[in-house]
C-alpha cells in the first residue's frame, strides 16, 4: 500500500518509530484480529515506519489489559508478520488511561515500560484526573519518565493552555497523534497540535493507528504542503529515534 504525491513520488513520514499505535489484534478498539494487523502494519511500512512500539489501551472496566493477556496476541502478531514477510520490528508497551486499574498495576508492579522506564499515560476525555500531579510525582519517584498522550485532544486544556506549561514543568513529555495535525479529529485539536509544535513543546509524535480509515487519512495529509511544514518545525525536536 503506497500513498502518493501529486509528483507521483511514495510519500514518507519524518519519523521511522511509531510510539504510539493498536495494532496488537483483538485487545482494545484497535485491529480485530492478526490479519488485519499485518495490512495495517504493512501500510505503516508503506509510510515509511520501521519500528512500532505497539500501545495496546490499559483502561478499567474496558480494556484491563495486562502483561499475561497480551502475550498471547503478541506472538500472533508477531507470527502474522513473518508469515507475511513484513520487515518491521516490533515492540510493546501500552496506553494506561490514570483510573484505578492503572493504581493497581502500579501497585502490582506489572506495568509495561517503554524503553529506559519510559510510561505512556492518557487522561481521561471529561476531566482531569483530580491526583495527577501525586501521581507523576510517585511515579517519577519509582523511576519512570512519563509520556503524556495526545494532550491535545483534551479539550478541558484549550481553555486553560497554561496547564501545558506547568505539565512540562512537571517533568512530562508530550506525545502529539500524526492524526491530531491531519486534522482527523478536529479544527480545535489540529489547532493545538500546531500551537504545541510551534511552541517546542513536542517530543515525540505517534500515529495512533486503529484501522485502514487512520491510514488514508495519513496518506491524503502527507501529501500537503501543511506537512511539509510540521516536518521542518519538528525536525530534529522530536525523540521517536532514541528507541531505535
Amino acid at each position: 500500500m503506497f500513498f502518493f504525491s501529486k509528483k507521483k513520488e511514495p510519500v514518507k513520514l519524518w519519523f521511522t518509530t511509531d510510539i504510539h499505535c493498536h495494532v496488537v489484534p483483538g485487545v482494545d478498539d484497535g485491529s480485530p484480529d492478526a490479519g488485519t494487523s499485518a495490512r495495517l502494519v504493512q501500510g505503516l511500512y508503506d509510510l515509511g515506519i520501521r519500528r512500532i512500539i505497539a500501545t495496546p489501551h490499559v483502561t478499567q472496566a474496558t480494556f484491563e489489559n495486562t502483561p499475561q493477556t497480551l502475550a498471547s496476541p503478541i506472538a500472533e502478531l508477531r507470527k502474522a508478520l513473518a508469515d507475511n514477510a513484513i520487515d518491521v520490528d516490533i515492540r510493546t508497551t501500552a496506553e494506561y488511561r490514570v483510573d484505578e486499574f492503572f493504581e493497581q498495576q502500579i501497585a502490582n508492579g506489572t506495568l509495561m515500560p517503554y524503553p529506559d522506564n519510559y510510561l505512556l499515560i492518557e487522561n481521561s476525555f471529561i476531566q482531569e484526573p483530580w491526583n495527577l500531579e501525586q501521581l507523576i510525582f510517585d511515579l517519577q519517584v519509582k523511576g519512570y519518565k512519563l509520556i503524556m498522550a495526545h494532550p491535545e485532544r483534551y479539550l478541558y486544556y484549550h481553555t486553560r493552555p497554561q496547564r501545558y506549561q506547568e505539565l512540562k514543568q512537571l517533568g512530562i513529555d508530550f506525545q502529539v497523534n500524526l492524526l491530531s495535525l491531519a486534522g482527523y479529529y478536529g479544527k480545535n485539536e489540529k489547532r493545538m497540535a500546531e500551537r504545541l509544535v510551534e511552541a517546542g513543546m513536542v517530543d515525540f509524535m505517534g500515529t495512533d493507528t486503529h484501522g485502514f480509515r487512520h491510514l488514508e487519512c495519513f496518506g491524503d495529509y502527507l501529501s500537503s504542503r501543511e506537512a511539509e511544514r510540521h516536518a521542518r518545525l519538528l525536525d530534529g525536536k522530536i525523540k521517536n529515534s532514541i528507541f531505535d
